[in-house]
């Protein structure tokens, strides 16, 4: 049954900015006639002109907030937040039928709310809408109105079916590979094997929170793994694959057979290799556990951070409270240096020395001393002794492929699984995605990289999974992440690597700026602060095939970016 609101119920909720077209919105008590709880409601939403194509807006429907849009001369209504981090989609870039969220780079269909690119797993809800006499109407079910994300409809296992998928790994990459077989009915069984103590989980928020607790961070529940059929074998790891045979072995002497095998075992921490590193107080974050510890142990104490880039810079902020004092040794003039360049690594600095963060910078760790098993004080190259209760090192990844050595995968020189478009090793049946492996870049014209993106994980484990099914799906992302010092949100997109050149807007000391980094006269990457939705923009048009020229770049205006 469906229900109409009359227009005479409806009161006003705004006018368009600039256009004196009004929207709607409707209380609680919509109609007196209204008391069924089940059966599709119809409300008007405004008038059809209320928007041009290309704009959006937030609408409220008795009490929920809708986005509305127009595109390409229809309408479309989904949910107003994203799945991911709840960033307010009509802040992001709308292009063609797709917003991009401003914060991370989640993009979701605006006519179906599927989600089409990431971080982030589950969809928007989505409304019928229909315009009628030059109105435009929503269609939606109160049940499920209050419902801010959508997961895919997905199959299970049917024990019948005589096909296994094996996963090494437990991030992201695994884990979109076993929803999107499920999404797209494949019925085998799905094992997921993980070294970690926990199920797929948060990692991005180890260095920005490190007291999170892990019932806060796991990415799904137990019993959705266990509704879908998906097989999470936590605390074990494989040290072997064995292709001929198609199996693995694992650490406690098992074997698994697979049909299909992904590898996506992710980086871990590189070690400091310098005396003293295995002193009681010296720390790596890889785990949950780490997290923990890192965040209990630096309470209150003296720590000194190995390392000037994300990880380091992240932590190093995160305590720079809660610690008695923060010391940040770094290689390089600036943090960030060289991936986003001496401009903002400088700005990055001062924002965290004016919270009592001390640097030393163009220097090294000569060793680490200790007392009675303990950390007592770091020495540096350069003479300077710094005392220390806690060291924390991020000095960048090593990629977890050791247990592939014999199994005629191929490795690049740094150990990275090589993959192509398809995410297909040289092995048949083998696949790789994740950080773990180099992979070809759409938008550098498939130069091979090793990325270890968040969101790019995502993207290779949907792609591996598809390409599983014999549909085949290349690899199409364009490069997207963030870092947060102190609450502030520095994004990031395209890949920089062989940049030539900075072209700044607004200005960096003042902490708003966009930065488009240039190679060749062509801009491959841009970040920015307080200067929302500019990446967001760049990065769909970038995944559109757009190229953004030097010459735009250095224009005053910037209307090209639609901003």
């Amino acid at each position: 049954m469906t229900f109409v609101i009359k227009i005479g119920g409806i009161q006003r909720c705004g006018n368009l900015q600039n256009r004196g077209i009004s929207f709607y919105h409707f209380g609680d008590r919509m109609n007196e006639d209204l008391t069924a709880e089940q059966g599709e409601v119809t409300a008007l939403l405004c008038q059809e002109d209320a928007l041009q194509d290309g704009q959006m807006r937030e609408v409220e429907v008795e009490g929920q907030k809708v986005l509305l849009v127009r595109t390409e001369a229809r309408y479309g209504a989904v949910g107003s937040r994203c799945t991911h981090y709840n960033a307010p989609l009509v802040k992001g870039a709308l292009v063609g039928n797709r917003v991009r969220c401003p914060f991370h780079g989640a993009c979701f269909n605006v006519m179906t709310g599927d989600i089409e690119e990431f971080p982030g797993l589950d969809c928007l809800p989505c409304y019928k809408v229909k315009v009628e006499d030059g109105n435009v109407y929503i269609s939606f079910n109160r049940k499920t109105l209050k419902l801010s994300r959508r997961v895919k409809e997905m199959s299970s296992r049917e024990p019948e079916v005589n096909h296994s998928t094996l996963l090494i790994g437990g991030g992201p990459a695994a884990l979109l590979c076993a929803e999107t077989l499920r999404q797209n009915s494949y019925q085998g069984r799905i094992v997921m094997v993980t070294k970690d103590a926990l199920p797929p989980f948060d990692k991005p928020k180890l260095s920005k929170a490190l007291n999170s607790e892990s019932s806060q961070i796991l990415l799904r529940s137990e019993d959705f793994f266990k509704q879908y059929g998906i097989e999470v074998w936590t605390q074990k790891e494989v040290v072997s694959v064995e292709p001929v045979d198609k199996v693995v072995r694992l650490s406690d002497g098992t074997v698994q057979p697979y049909d299909q095998l992904l590898i996506s075992t992710g980086c871990r921490a590189r070690s400091l290799g310098c005396p003293g590193q295995h002193l009681k107080g010296v720390k790596l974050l890889q785990t949950h556990q780490d997290a923990q510890d890192i965040h209990n142990s630096c309470q209150g104490q003296r720590a000194v951070i190995i390392g000037a880039s994300f990880i380091g810079m992240e932590v190093a902020s995160y305590l720079s409270n809660k610690a008695a004092s923060v010391a940040v040794v770094g290689t390089t003039q600036y943090p960030f240096e060289r991936s986003l360049g001496p401009e903002i690594g400088k700005m990055a600095m001062h924002m965290l020395e004016e919270n009592n963060v001390k640097f030393y910078m163009k220097d090294r760790v000569l060793e680490i001393r200790g007392e009675d098993g303990k950390v007592k004080e770091v020495v540096l190259e350069s003479g300077a002794v710094l005392q220390a209760d806690v060291v924390v090192a991020g000095i960048g990844v090593v990629p977890n492929s050791d247990f592939l050595m014999g199994s005629q995968v191929q490795m690049d020189s740094r150990k990275a699984v090589v993959v192509d478009e398809f995410m297909k090793t040289n092995v048949p049946d083998i696949y790789g995605a994740g950080d773990v492996t180099s992979f070809p870049l759409p938008i550098r014209g498939g130069q091979r990289v090793q990325i270890g993106h968040w969101q790019m994980a995502h993207s290779h484990g949907r792609a591996a999974a598809l390409n599983m099914l014999n549909k085949p799906t290349k690899m199409d992302s364009v490069p997207f992440f963030w870092t947060v010092l102190l609450g502030k949100s520095i994004r990031y997109a395209g890949y920089g690597e062989g940049y030539t050149e900075i072209i700044f807007k607004g200005k960096v000391e003042e902490g708003k700026f966009l930065a488009f980094y240039i190679k060749e006269q062509v801009v491959v990457a841009a970040a920015s602060l307080m200067f929302d939705p500019a990446v967001s923009l760049i990065a769909e048009l970038m995944s559109s095939g757009q190229q953004i020229t030097k010459t735009q770049a250095q224009s005053e205006d910037l209307s090209w970016l639609k901003l």
